[in-house]
C-alpha cells in the first residue's frame, strides 16, 4: 500500500496502484497539498504540516480501504454528530 511517516515536511514514496495513483494526485493537487508523480514512478508527497499528514491519510483510505471499512468509518461518524 504505502510508505508514509507523518513527520511535516518530509517526502515520502506511495506505493499505490498505476490506476489510481493518478486520482491520488489529481485529488492532492486540489487540496493544494506539494506532490508530484512521473510515469511508472512511485507518487511522491511533501508535507507542510499534521493537517497535510491527516488528509493524506483520509484520501488514501478513500481508496485503499474495502468496502467494509469506509461502511465502519461512516457510521462512526454518523455516531459522532
Amino acid at each position: 500500500m504505502s510508505t508514509f511517516n507523518q513527520r511535516p515536511d518530509t517526502k515520502e514514496i506511495l506505493q499505490i496502484s498505476s490506476v489510481d495513483r493518478w486520482e491520488v494526485y489529481k485529488r492532492l493537487q486540489e487540496l493544494d497539498i506539494h506532490c508530484w508523480c512521473e510515469a511508472e514512478k512511485p507518487l511522491r508527497v511533501q508535507l507542510k504540516n499534521t493537517n497535510e499528514a491527516t488528509q493524506l491519510e483520509s484520501v488514501l483510505k478513500q481508496f485503499t480501504a474495502n468496502r467494509y471499512e469506509l461502511v465502519q468509518l461512516l457510521q462512526r461518524c454518523w455516531q459522532v454528530s
